[in-house]
């Protein structure tokens, strides 16, 4: 992308010098072609040609704000969190049931 924009702006050089050094040339008249042919143009064809990256650039500051805010909650929350809730099953004891058999067991209606 670049390589085009720079032989462009070469070719419009050449142009300004070209109307500079005519007879009937001034140096304004270089100036104003050289901006109107060359660097008017060229700006807004590198601003276009770079809008998708400037979006993949966006997204990933995004996503990593936002995974950093996500790891950061996280942390807080571990740092809230009790012992037990942070290692579960740490322990190495079987899970408990419920004492005396006082709760039914789970089925379906006849």
């Amino acid at each position: 992308m670049y390589l085009v924009v720079i032989a462009w702006l070469y070719v419009t050089v050449l142009m300004a010098v070209a109307e500079a050094t005519a007879v009937n040339g001034t140096v304004l008249g270089a100036i104003v072609t050289f901006v109107l042919y060359g660097l008017l143009p060229m700006s807004i064809v590198i601003y276009i040609l770079g809008t998708p990256g400037r979006k993949r650039a966006l997204r990933a500051r995004e996503q990593a704000a936002a995974a950093q805010a996500d790891q950061a909650m996280h942390a807080a929350q571990a740092a809230d969190a009790p012992a037990s809730a942070r290692q579960p099953d740490a322990g190495g004891h079987a899970p408990a049931t419920a004492e005396d058999g006082v709760v039914a067991p789970v089925r379906k209606e006849p």
